[in-house]
């Protein structure tokens, strides 16, 4: 009995679930914490920070996971070295170019009133190379699908930065620059813990061949370009509320998206099984199997978020309390997170049909996709503003690019790939529907 449940629990959709829902309940009590020792304005500084940095490390991760991921599953041990050593070349040459240009702004810091922006550029350089071992690490975990591995990482990284908040706030030292330096220490420590285990692989970078980083460049060059504009998709809300609306609105707004976690922790962890699945059966050249595997990961997560999302409308209130405090509970953040959370019942027929896009080898189809999402977004946020006057009008904006990403990417897609979206539907009820009959009935 104990044997066949350590079985089950060992399996990669469990262990990849695992990661996600560790790393955002840690991230979520970081969060708490932090909005009960910050002022409002640190808080949103602090979250423009986090947006820029992921926004540039995007292009690291945009330009070499992905390819990473379709190139290395499951060839034979000298090309998977090859791969490897060539995307260790780019990673490399990615980091220094963007350290390069950080170093160049440094002097001119004292000319920039804004104080995000001085803050990521002294710390940005610093924390970019922090996290290179672990990136590709993490990148090469996923691959292997060993997503034990990447659980351990995850709770380490984010693990020791929760610490190190609780003992700021306890020594009473906590500011915008003991969190910066708390962050760069945490990022560090897991890469050094990758680089003594070895799951970095660095000793394939002598492996690396010109004819393989030209493909993983080649590759890359649209991958990237897609993976950027949908970080911007996420981040220029924030951009343009704090240039409309201010600090203080950013903080009210991230309370919302923070709870989106309760959504994206299956995604991306569905996400993270189902491109491997889907870059097998594409390696095989069976696009009936690309097109049933895609119907049955995004079906079975929309139709599960229904009373997710019910339960989540409902529970609003209690949800903005507990990770913000009291004093956000009579924002408007309450009401945008119902918002979000109905159109979010349908992101996993968008980001699948993307997912899927790059991995049939369509990178340029995805990036077009995006970028007409980002406009869609950026349009409908400035309307929406200048029609309501505050972050309602933002997340009633991020309808028009939800409409955009999910009908042009089934257009372009299915040139390629048989399926219907009524098929995501149906093969998600089917699929919730023997998970109830399997899990729950035989109890």
């Amino acid at each position: 009995m104990i044997a066949a449940i350590m079985a089950k629990l060992r399996n990669k959709h469990f262990m990849s679930l695992a990661g996600n829902v560790a790393m955002a309940g840690l991230a979520m009590l970081t969060i708490a914490l932090l909005y009960r020792s910050l002022s409002l304005e640190a808080i949103g500084y602090w979250f423009f920070y986090q947006t820029l940095f992921m926004l540039i490390d995007t292009f690291r991760t945009g330009f070499l996971q992905v390819a990473l991921i379709k190139f290395y599953t499951g060839t034979e041990p000298r090309r998977s070295s090859e791969v490897l050593g060539s995307v260790w070349f780019l990673a490399m040459l990615i980091t220094g170019v963007i350290i390069g240009i950080n170093l160049l702004l440094v002097p001119f810091m004292g000319s920039f009133t804004n104080t995000g922006l001085c803050i990521t550029i002294q710390w940005f350089g610093l924390t970019f190379l922090a996290t290179l071992p672990s990136s590709i690490a993490s990148w090469i975990q996923q691959s292997d699908q060993r997503f034990d591995r990447l659980l351990i990482l995850r709770v380490i990284n984010q693990g020791t930065f929760i610490i190190s908040v609780v003992l700021l706030i306890f020594f009473k030292a906590i500011d915008l620059q003991t969190i910066m330096l708390m962050n760069f220490i945490s990022n560090s420590l897991v890469s050094i813990v990758t680089m003594l285990l070895g799951w970095t692989r660095f000793k394939t970078f002598f492996s690396r061949t010109s004819d393989c980083i030209k493909e993983v460049y080649h590759f890359g060059k649209y991958s990237v370009g897609t993976t950027i504009s949908a970080n911007l998709l996420r981040s220029s809300d924030i951009f343009i509320i704090t240039y409309l609306l201010g600090p203080a609105a950013v903080a009210v707004y991230n309370i919302p998206v923070r709870l989106m976690e309760l959504i994206e922790i299956p995604i991306r962890s569905t996400v993270a099984t189902g491109m491997s699945s889907l870059a097998k059966a594409f390696n095989k050249n069976n696009l009936k199997e690309v097109g049933y595997i895609l119907q049955k990961y995004a079906g079975t997560l929309t139709v599960a978020f229904i009373p997710v999302a019910i339960g989540a409308i409902l529970l609003a209130d209690i949800g903005v309390g507990i990770l913000g405090g009291g004093k956000y509970v009579d924002t408007e953040a309450a009401n945008v997170y119902r918002m979000m959370m109905f159109l979010a019942i349908f992101y996993p027929i968008d980001r699948f049909i993307g997912v899927s896009l790059d991995i049939i080898h369509q990178p340029q189809a995805n990036l077009v996709k995006v970028i007409m999402m980002v406009i869609a977004n950026i349009a409908g946020d400035f309307i929406g503003i200048a029609l309501l006057g505050n972050i309602y009008g933002v997340a009633l904006g991020t309808l028009l690019p939800l409409c955009v990403g999910v009908f042009y990417g089934y257009y372009r897609l299915n040139k390629h790939v048989p399926f219907k979206l009524s098929g995501v539907f149906v093969f998600g009820y089917i699929q919730n529907r023997n998970l109830y009959r399997k899990y729950i009935l035989k109890k």
